[in-house]
């Protein structure tokens, strides 16, 4: 881990109020520590940190995914109903779904029109309105 990334990664972390521990900062690095966005799995960011021969669990992958999402770091996008992905991007934008990789990538919010939404219920509010468009490759 270089020391940009590692700074980068500790700064991310404090924003949120979380503290920096050893595998907290070593997935935050994977995350964010270049700067760029990532949509992850949890196993996805386990392998990775085992390609970079750190020394973390899946468990605790999964307990600090759902750390940083409930800090406001990372949203949760789900596919299938099963299938989690872990968002570093926390604006509001539409996501393509590719079926036959199994990969997620943001899609251009720009040209996500939406025009009206169903009547909401009494008593209830709309908190976000997650669209996945899936892909197949022809």
């Amino acid at each position: 881990m270089t020391e940009h990334a590692t700074e980068r990664s500790a700064s991310w972390l404090a924003g949120a109020g979380l503290r920096p521990t050893r595998q907290r900062l070593t997935l935050a690095s994977l995350l964010v520590g270049d700067g760029q966005n990532r949509h992850v799995t949890a196993e996805s960011l386990f392998d990775a940190a085992s390609n970079a021969g750190e020394k973390v669990s899946l468990a605790t992958v999964y307990n600090t995914l759902r750390a940083f999402c409930d800090a406001g770091l990372m949203r949760e996008i789900t596919v299938d109903g099963s299938k989690s992905y872990f968002d570093t991007n926390i604006t509001d934008h539409p996501h393509f779904y590719w079926e036959d990789t199994a990969r997620l990538t943001d899609a251009p919010a720009e040209e996500l029109e939406i025009r009206r939404l169903p009547h909401v219920p009494d008593g209830a509010e709309i908190t976000s309105v997650d669209v996945v468009i899936r892909l197949r490759r022809t």
